[in-house]
């Protein structure tokens, strides 16, 4: 009895469909997990077992218990509110490449990617210099006015550092164009075996655990805790999520990565004293992934107890991943500022913020701009 022709045309539909997934999620952007040396330094972590990086406390990612299945089906029929600023981003696109290098100087590029100017250093966090923050080009697409800068743009770079390897800190064409132009990387345990299979040579590529640190001439980058997940595909946890402090013989930076609020922000305090800039997520939460990303009151409280002299909000600002509006993150970080210890400050996309003129402000808690009441969401 002959196979019916209906029943070999649906197992070659079947097979060309998975064929196409599998091809998609081996393609290069999705990087690669560590295995060989890497793998065997990873398993000697005390953050590590069964298989995968733990949080220094419990932490479910969805605490409502709707699992990864439940919260996809959730995000096809919740609606968000004012997702998109109604006109473009206002921003500036200041010569990087201009810059006199020993100015300390910080400048956002949007979400959570920084280029900062310290100790006579060029520096650049988590780049996502790309339209989009997600394996295709139509998903978590960024602002209008938001994406001023290109990797062109950029001079060349001493330290990129790297906080996890999710697609909106992690950018496969931002950092396969930045390669030629990027003296060493710093990143955490695992995140190594993506560049690699990037072109970075292994030389330059620098793994940190909680606690370690590394120097670049004057300058001491600490891996610091952060309360998160990893992972750019199916498979979850296999690489670190850090944050990082980068101290200059005259100034000390602090940038959480992504993050849920946790007594690691108050031992960081108290290990280090005083941050001049602290760089704190606050965006893209939602009461049902609370413990691995803060709400903006949280993110105050952890500029207190980081005793920070300077916030400087991320995470926010370019691209719309969670349910809240677009400004809320703002709004609501703006309103816990008040008669605190620190001052918040908002700059533009592109402005620069020099360090020694910020340090020195005497307006406390009031933004340098509120430039989100321009585009009010309607």
């Amino acid at each position: 009895m002959k196979t019916p022709w209906k029943r070999i045309v649906i197992l070659l539909t079947l097979g060309t469909v998975a064929l196409g997934v599998w091809l998609f999620l081996n393609s290069p952007q999705f990087g690669a997990l560590p295995k060989g040396a890497h793998l065997e330094r990873i398993q000697k972590s005390p953050h590590y077992g069964d298989g995968s990086f733990h949080n220094l406390l419990p932490t479910q990612t969805l605490t409502d218990g709707s699992g990864f299945i439940g919260a996809l089906l959730q995000s096809f029929f919740l609606k968000k509110d004012n997702p998109v600023p109604p006109g473009p981003v206002p921003a500036v696109k200041t010569s990087l490449k201009s810059l006199n290098r020993d100015t300390d100087i910080v400048i956002w590029l949007g979400h959570s990617s920084f280029f900062i100017q310290l100790g006579g250093k060029r520096i650049l966090i988590d780049p996502v210099l790309s339209d989009h923050a997600a394996p295709v080009s139509f998903s978590t697409r960024a602002f209008p006015g938001s994406n001023p800068y290109t990797p062109n743009d950029l001079p060349e770079i001493d330290a990129l550092l790297i906080s996890h390897d999710h697609w909106d800190h992690l950018d496969y064409p931002t950092l396969t164009a930045l390669r030629p132009h990027i003296r060493q990387v710093f990143c955490g345990l695992g995140v190594g075996a993506h560049l690699q299979r990037w072109g970075f040579a292994e030389s330059i590529i620098h793994e940190g655990d909680w606690g370690a640190r590394e120097t670049l001439d004057d300058l001491t980058i600490y891996f610091t805790p952060a309360r998160h997940f990893s992972g750019r595909s199916l498979t979850r946890d296999k690489t670190l999520w850090v944050g990082f402090v980068v101290e200059s013989p005259q100034r000390r930076i602090f940038y959480s990565g992504d993050s849920g609020y946790s007594p690691h922000f108050a031992n960081l305090g108290k290990q280090f004293g005083r941050f001049d800039l602290a760089l704190l997520e606050c965006g893209q939460y939602d009461k049902r992934w609370s413990l691995i990303h803060m709400m903006p009151e949280e993110t105050a409280k952890a500029a207190d107890d980081l005793h920070a002299a300077i916030l400087l909000p991320a995470h926010s600002g370019k691209f719309s991943i969670a349910y809240h509006s677009w400004d809320e993150p703002y709004r609501r970080l703006t309103a816990a500022s008040l008669d605190k210890n620190w001052r918040l400050v908002t700059p533009i996309i592109g402005e620069p913020l020099i360090l020694s003129t910020t340090l020195e402000a005497n307006t406390k808690g009031n933004p340098v701009s509120r430039w989100w009441n321009s585009l009010q969401s309607q």
